[in-house]
């Protein structure tokens, strides 16, 4: 299993993280974020959106449970589906909702919170980790399969120090 970890000083490094994920993005890419409230999922997001080219806001899909956006990956246009399970009472509710057909081969779907979706979501291609650790975060990113794995090569990212 292919893995990156690195210390975020600040909300900049975790800006920079976002956008150096957007440059990575594939279609087709299911990433898992995992960690505690305020642990930054949807700072992630919302940088790696805006870095993607997202004009306007990114609002944390907590009520709405998923909020599509579309940007551009080499020169074709991509939706992203931005979910937020926290609010779910149980993983039928993802099925009830026809989220499943978004996890295709066309979408990037970011999905915080899936242990709310347990046994409904499809697998993903990418775990990320977040953590608060002092004034920063610590991240995990672990690939699960080869195009998780494709999607990390391509990463670029070198903290400030």
């Amino acid at each position: 299993m292919q893995q990156f970890n690195v210390h975020l000083h600040d909300e900049a490094g975790t800006n920079a993280l976002g956008a150096a994920l957007a440059h990575a993005l594939a279609p087709g890419l299911v990433i898992y974020l995992h960690g505690d409230l305020g642990a930054g999922k949807t700072a992630l997001t919302r940088a790696l959106l805006h870095a993607a080219g997202h004009v306007g806001p990114v609002k944390s899909p907590t009520y709405t449970l998923a909020e599509p956006y579309s940007i551009i990956i080499k020169d074709h246009t991509t939706n992203v589906i931005h979910f937020d399970l926290y609010r779910m009472s149980s993983p039928e509710e993802f099925l009830d909702a026809g989220f499943r057909e978004y996890f295709n081969s066309d979408n990037v779907c970011i999905v915080e919170w899936p242990e709310k979706g347990e046994g409904v979501l499809p697998s993903p291609d990418i775990h990320v980790f977040l953590k608060v650790s002092g004034q920063g975060r610590d991240v995990e990113c672990q690939a699960l399969s080869d195009q998780g794995s494709q999607c990390l090569d391509r990463l670029r990212f070198i903290p400030n120090l």
